[in-house]
C-alpha cells in the first residue's frame, strides 16, 4: 500500500514538473518572438527585414538621437510609440495580385503575382471545374515481347470495340499506337548476330528485332488505319524479365508533335505489359552511365538514344507526365499487379488494372479507368530548381461534398460540372544567399488538365530607402566639432545627461540592460516609467524623463486609459445604460446597487412596487399601445409587455398602481432574468364598480349573520349551565367532597434491641398516610 502511494505521488510530481517545463517553454518562445527584432547585430534595413515578418525599419532622420542604429528595427507599434512617423516606416506589404484578363474554362485564376518577405506567407484559392464531355486521345503503348502474343492478337479486335464504347463518354475519341521491348544491349537481349535479326530463331518463329520504342501510328480518328496497323504487328523477344516500359512512356509523353497529342483533349497513355519495367540504375549493367535528359529523341519514329541514355527515374517520368497533362493507365498481368500498384502514389494521375488472359476485359478496363481518373481532381505544385528549400507550400482541398482536410491535395468522386477549391498557402523562409531579388516562378497544375496556374513570387528583401541612401544618419567625421555644447540640454547640465558620450557634437547614449536610452541629450528611456501588463506606458506612450507621454487617444499616468467611450456604450446606445460614467474605458455606476459591464444589472433596484410606478404611469398615459412601448422603454429599465389576464401569470410579484381615486392597475414584476420583466394588466380594478359592490355586500351580510348566530349560541349555553347549578347545590358539594383527597403525615419510632449490640439501637422511620375522609365515614 505504501509503495502504491509513493508511486502515485511520484506520478503527480512528474506531471507537475512537465507542466512547469511546458510553461517555461511557452514563456521562452513568446519572449524570443517579442525580442526577435532587437539585436545589436542589426545595422541595416535589410538585416531588420530578414529577422521576421513582424520586424520593420524606421528611416526617419534624427530618430532616437544617440541610440544604437539597431534601435531603428522593431515592430510597427514599438516604432510608433518611440516616435517614428508612419511615412518613414519601411514595412514591405505581403500581398496577392490576380491577373483576371486571362480567360479559362477549367482552372481559375490562370496567373497571379505574390509579394513575399522573409518569414511572411500568403494564401490564395484555385478553382478547378470538371467539364461534362472532353475530347479524348488514347495512345496504345504495347509490350510486344513473345509473352504478349495472345494480348496482341486480342487487341486486333478489341481496339475497334473500345472505340465505339468510348464515344459514349467522349465528344471526339482518337487513338494512336506504339510498341516497346527493351534496350537492344547485353545483358537485356542475346547479342549473337543471328539473334539480333530474329530473337525467336530457336523456336522457328519469325520475330522482329528488339527495340526500345517505335512510334507506329500517330493519334487519329481513322479506326480502319488503326486496325490495319495492329494486324501488321509482330512479336519480339529479350532475355531478362523486366522490360523497357519507362523508356517508352517518357518518349510517348514528351514527343507531343510526333505522337499528335491535341492541346484540348484528355490524354490517356495505355501501357499493356506482363512484366515490370527497368529502373534508372539498371542501365549500368550494360555500361550506360548517361542520365536521361527528359527530352524527345525520335528519329524516323524510333527512339535513337535507347543505347546511350539510362532509363528515366520514376520521379522524372512523373514530372513529364504531369507537365504534359498525360494520364497513365497500366493494364498489366495478374502477377505484376502489386508491382505497378505501388507506383500509384509516386505517379500522379495513374491507374492500374488487371488484364485478363487474352485481354478479354480490355475495353471495360479502359472505360473504368477513364471514369476514375476524371473523378479524381488533384493538384501538384512545382517550383524552380534550387528554390524549393526557401519556400514552404501547403494545399487544402475543399471538395464538392463539403469535406476538407488540411494537407489534402485531392478530391475523389467529383462529377461533371462540379468545382473543387484548393486553398494554397505559400511562405518564404529566407532571402537568396546571393542577395538577389529576382522573381521565382511556381506552378499549380491540376493533374491531367491542359490548363494550369502560374504564380510569380516577388521577393521583398530590400528597403525603398536604400535607393535614396537615407535609411540612417551617418555623420561625416571630418565635420565633427570639438566643443560639447551641442550635447548639453543647458549650460549647467551634464554632457548627454550623464548617460552617454559626445561625438561630433551628437550624443551617443550608453547601453543599459534595463532598456534603451535615447534622445538628443540621452534624456529619454523606455524603462523608468510605469509598466502595465509588462509594457512600459502600457504600450500607448513614450517614456520621457520618467513620465509617460501618451499617444493620441490615451490618457492616464500609465497611458492605460482610452479617451474614447466606445467600450462603455451598451446595446441601447447609452453610456453605461444611462446609470453611470465611463472612467478609463470602464463603467463606474452611480448607484452602488448596480453592477455589470454596463451597469445593467440591479436585482434589488426593482424589488419594491413603488419603484415601477413611474414606468407604469408612462405606459398608462400613452394608452398601453405600440406608441407607449417605443416612448416609455427608454425611461423604463424593465422590459414591458401588456397582458389580458394577469392572474394567469404565476412567477413574479403582484403589485398595484393607483391610477385614479377609484381605480387601480395591477402589474406583475418578474425578477428571474438579468433584466426585470414588467407585465401590466390592460383592465383596471375600480373600487365602486357594481361587481365588486355586490361581492362586498355579500361578504358583509355573511359576516354579520355568522356573528349574530355565534353570539346566540354562546348565550344559550351559559343560560343552561346557570340553571343546572341553581337546582341542586348540595349534591354538587357532596360530590366534590367525595372526590377530595387530603394527605397527612404520621411518624412512628420503632426500636430493636439485641444482646450483642446493646449500645447501638436501630431506628426506622415510616411515613403512613391517613385514609381519605370518605373511607373514614364509612
Amino acid at each position: 500500500m505504501t509503495s502504491c502511494m509513493r508511486l502515485h505521488c511520484d506520478l503527480i510530481a512528474l506531471r507537475m514538473l512537465l507542466l512547469l517545463i511546458s510553461v517555461l517553454l511557452v514563456f521562452v518562445r513568446s519572449d524570443s518572438a517579442d525580442n526577435r527584432c532587437l539585436s545589436s547585430l542589426i545595422s541595416t534595413c535589410e538585416d531588420c527585414l530578414r529577422r521576421g515578418p513582424e520586424c520593420v525599419w524606421c528611416s526617419q532622420e534624427r530618430f532616437l538621437d544617440g541610440a544604437h542604429v539597431s534601435q531603428r528595427c522593431g515592430s510597427v507599434s514599438d516604432l510608433r510609440v518611440r516616435g517614428c512617423e508612419e511615412a518613414f516606416i519601411q514595412n514591405p506589404n505581403v500581398k496577392v495580385e490576380v491577373n483576371a484578363t486571362i480567360g479559362s474554362s477549367q482552372v481559375s485564376p490562370r496567373e497571379i503575382n505574390i509579394h513575399l518577405r522573409p518569414g511572411g506567407e500568403v494564401s490564395f484559392v484555385v478553382e478547378v471545374q470538371q467539364l461534362e464531355r472532353y475530347p479524348v486521345d488514347l495512345y496504345y503503348l504495347v509490350d510486344v515481347s513473345a509473352s504478349m502474343q495472345d494480348n496482341l492478337d486480342r487487341l486486333k479486335t478489341a481496339g475497334l470495340a473500345l472505340s465505339h464504347l468510348m464515344k459514349e463518354h467522349s465528344s471526339d475519341f482518337r487513338v494512336g499506337f506504339g510498341s516497346f521491348v527493351d534496350k537492344p544491349l547485353s545483358p537485356y537481349i542475346d547479342v549473337h548476330p543471328s539473334k539480333l535479326l530474329n530473337p525467336c530463331s530457336d523456336y522457328e518463329v519469325n520475330c522482329r528485332p528488339a527495340h526500345g520504342f517505335i512510334h507506329v501510328l500517330p493519334i487519329t480518328h481513322n479506326m480502319t488505319e488503326f486496325t490495319r496497323v495492329i494486324q501488321e504487328q509482330r512479336i519480339s523477344g529479350n532475355m531478362d524479365t523486366p522490360e523497357g516500359g519507362f523508356d517508352a512512356m517518357l518518349q510517348a509523353t514528351v514527343c507531343q508533335k510526333d505522337i499528335g497529342w491535341r492541346p484540348e483533349a484528355k490524354r490517356l497513355l495505355l501501357v499493356m505489359t506482363d512484366q515490370p519495367s527497368h529502373l534508372a540504375l539498371d542501365s549500368k549493367l550494360s555500361g550506360i552511365v548517361v542520365p536521361h535528359d527528359g527530352r524527345c529523341h525520335l528519329e524516323d519514329n524510333i527512339y535513337s538514344q535507347t543505347t546511350t541514355m539510362e532509363h528515366p527515374t520514376i520521379a522524372q517520368l512523373a514530372e513529364k507526365l504531369l507537365e504534359n497533362s498525360v494520364y497513365s493507365i497500366f493494364a498489366v498481368d495478374q502477377v505484376q499487379y502489386r508491382w505497378y500498384e505501388d507506383l500509384l502514389d509516386l505517379i500522379p494521375g495513374s491507374y492500374v488494372g488487371r488484364l485478363f488472359p487474352k485481354a478479354s476485359n480490355l475495353k471495360d478496363l479502359v472505360v473504368h479507368a477513364y471514369k476514375k481518373l476524371l473523378s479524381d481532381v488533384e493538384v501538384q505544385i512545382g517550383l524552380e530548381d534550387g528554390q524549393a528549400q526557401r519556400f514552404r507550400v501547403s494545399v487544402t482541398a475543399l471538395c464538392p461534398d463539403g469535406s476538407t482536410v488540411s494537407g489534402n491535395t485531392k478530391c475523389s468522386g467529383v462529377r461533371p460540372k462540379q468545382t473543387v477549391f484548393f486553398r494554397v498557402t505559400v511562405g518564404m523562409s529566407s532571402c537568396p544567399a546571393d542577395g538577389g531579388d529576382r522573381d521565382v516562378l511556381m506552378s499549380v497544375r491540376p493533374v491531367g488538365f491542359n490548363e494550369s496556374m502560374s504564380v510569380r513570387i516577388r521577393q521583398m528583401c530590400a528597403c525603398d530607402c536604400a535607393q535614396t541612401g537615407r535609411c540612417r544618419d551617418d555623420p561625416d567625421p571630418a565635420d565633427c566639432p570639438a566643443e560639447t555644447s551641442g550635447c548639453r540640454a543647458h549650460r549647467s547640465a551634464a554632457v548627454c545627461s550623464g548617460r552617454g558620450v559626445c561625438k561630433c557634437g551628437t550624443c551617443v547614449c550608453d547601453s543599459s540592460r534595463l532598456g534603451n536610452i535615447y534622445g538628443k541629450f540621452c534624456e529619454m528611456d523606455d524603462f523608468s516609467c510605469p509598466y502595465v501588463k509588462g509594457l512600459v506606458c502600457a504600450g500607448h506612450g513614450r517614456c520621457v524623463s520618467g513620465e509617460c507621454v501618451c499617444l493620441p487617444g490615451w490618457t492616464g499616468e500609465s497611458c492605460d486609459c482610452p479617451v474614447s467611450t466606445e467600450s462603455c456604450v451598451s446595446d441601447d446606445g447609452l453610456i453605461c445604460s444611462g446609470w453611470g460614467k465611463c472612467v478609463c474605458g470602464k463603467c463606474v455606476c452611480d448607484d452602488t446597487r448596480r453592477s455589470g459591464a454596463f451597469c445593467e444589472k440591479c436585482p434589488i433596484c426593482y424589488s419594491s412596487c413603488q419603484s415601477h410606478w413611474s414606468c407604469v404611469k408612462c405606459h398608462l398615459s400613452h394608452g398601453l399601445g405600440s406608441d407607449a412601448l417605443q416612448l416609455c422603454n427608454h425611461s423604463c429599465a424593465p422590459a414591458v409587455e401588456y397582458v389580458e389576464d394577469i392572474t394567469e401569470l404565476v412567477r413574479g410579484k403582484y403589485c398595484q398602481y393607483p391610477s385614479s381615486e377609484k381605480c387601480q392597475h395591477r402589474f406583475l414584476v418578474d425578477l428571474a432574468s438579468d433584466r426585470p420583466q414588467l407585465h401590466i394588466s390592460q383592465h383596471p380594478v375600480c373600487v365602486w364598480s357594481r361587481r365588486y359592490f355586490k361581492t362586498f355586500l355579500s361578504a358583509f351580510l355573511l359576516t354579520v349573520t355568522l356573528g349574530i348566530g355565534m353570539l346566540a349560541a354562546i348565550r344559550q349555553l351559559l343560560r343552561a349551565r346557570n340553571c343546572s347549578w341553581q337546582s341542586n347545590p348540595e349534591q354538587q358539594f357532596d360530590h366534590s367532597r367525595k372526590n377530595s383527597y387530603v394527605p397527612t403525615t404520621n411518624e412512628k419510632t420503632i426500636t430493636y434491641r439485641r444482646d450483642r449490640l446493646p449500645n447501638h439501637p436501630v431506628e426506622m422511620h415510616s411515613h403512613v398516610p391517613k385514609k381519605p375522609l370518605s373511607d373514614a365515614w364509612q
